[in-house]
């Protein structure tokens, strides 16, 4: 049965709003979202009517400079605004987010004149941007053709491809085996967004397969210049990935706490051994939204300290250092690395505090561990940790690559 779409309680786009106008603005969209969250989870597919609610609240351009048509703001609000979706709606707030790694993606391997081209059509038109690049999947073969190149294979993880406007794809030349990225409209000839994505969680990402069948990508249309981690400053495409996820993972502990909070205070039960006479007077119970907060606290403060670093080193431009890019990266993985084992323990800890009765599939409160489980097992920490060990140790930063 479809999810029927309720009016949708968010300000008309604003020509230049405030930085507290858009919070609001971020905080209407999320109770939007949450009145069929549970519901939309257990369906799955595209949520077509709540990403037109975030394409018609404007916030899609959040990134842009203002001179280019955007709000301009800065990477740490960027990230809250994110954990604000990702509290009621992490598939949704998945999608939102990978709209400004694409545009990172475009910045920081693009041409000037390209990305500022592209940053203004993409503020103009409202431009949403779905992702179709995957380095570690290999399989799209690209190959010369007159004036222009041919893409043939697949790509998978294509979060947000369904219902994009343009697509940010990448390939394997066929006769120098070199990596490269392209930034094309998703409605071309040659692309096909397949409906393949069915697992246990982030159901509504959309992160299935996207097909290219002799897919024309024009030379104009590839970020080669200067390209990918061609500097320190282009490898922070990987250290805005790595924000994004840790702040869903925190947005996603967030929602578990304040869904089980409001289920203990209005329907959990005081247990027959327990001394209390209320279920706010429990003292086990007390003690474990005690732990919830100081783990779920921490991660918010590691992760917002970093956001705070990337944006200084964002600012820096190509004169961004290997050992500035190496502190930002450490940061990122401490907050990525505590934000995860946060998230997994309050997400399958809830229930401890809201009781048997918390578990109806009416509720649905399994699906922040279930999305939390799915997105953190697509970049497993062991290997954070291993660069933090490798720091501590030996004292190397760590290296420059698509996922570090």
């Amino acid at each position: 049965m479809a999810v029927v779409a309720q009016e949708i309680p968010i300000n008309p786009r604003l020509t230049e709003p405030t930085t507290a106008q858009l919070f609001a603005q971020a905080e209407q969209l999320s109770a939007y979202f949450y009145e069929t969250a549970a519901e939309r989870d257990k369906q799955g597919g595209t949520p077509l009517a709540q990403r037109q609610a975030i394409r018609d609240s404007g916030l899609l351009k959040l990134s842009i400079a203002k001179e280019f048509g955007g709000y301009g703001l800065a990477w740490p609000d960027i990230y809250k605004i994110i954990r604000i979706i990702a509290r009621a709606d992490s598939s949704l707030a998945h999608v939102f987010a990978f709209q400004f790694l694409m545009l990172a993606s475009i910045r920081l391997y693009g041409s000037g004149e390209q990305w500022q081209s592209l940053f203004k059509e993409t503020a103009a038109q409202n431009l949403w941007w779905g992702n179709a690049l995957n380095p570690l999947d290999t399989r799209t073969i690209a190959s010369e053709a007159a004036e222009h190149l041919l893409f043939n294979g697949f790509k998978s993880f294509c979060s947000g491809a369904t219902d994009s406007d343009r697509l940010i794809v990448s390939a394997i030349t066929a006769d120098t085996k070199k990596f490269i990225v392209a930034a094309v409209p998703t409605q071309r000839a040659g692309i096909y967004v397949h409906d393949d994505w069915d697992n246990m969680g982030q159901r509504q990402t959309d992160s299935g397969s996207v097909e290219f069948k002799g897919l024309r990508v024009e030379k104009q249309e590839l970020l080669i210049n200067p390209g990918p981690l061609s500097s320190p400053f282009s490898s922070l495409r990987s250290m805005v990935a790595q924000l994004i996820f840790t702040n869903i993972y925190i947005g996603l502990a967030e929602g578990a706490l304040q869904e089980g909070k409001k289920y203990t205070q209005t329907s959990s039960r005081v247990w027959s051994g327990s001394l209390a006479q209320t279920i706010q007077e429990d003292p086990y119970t007390l003690l474990h939204y005690g732990e919830f907060w100081a783990s779920i606290d921490g991660a918010r403060l590691l992760a917002d300290h970093a956001a705070a670093l990337l944006d200084n080193a964002w600012g820096k431009g190509l004169a961004l250092t290997d050992a500035e890019r190496g502190e930002v990266a450490l940061a990122v993985f401490s907050a990525k690395v505590n934000s995860t084992k946060a998230g997994l323990d309050v997400t399958s800890r809830i229930f401890e505090v809201a009781g048997a009765r918390a578990t109806t599939a009416k509720l649905g409160m399994d699906r922040f561990w279930r999305n939390l489980r799915v997105y953190t097992l697509h970049d497993p920490i062991d290997y954070k940790l291993r660069d933090l060990g490798d720091w501590v140790l030996n004292g190397n930063y760590p290296a420059h690559s698509f996922y570090s």
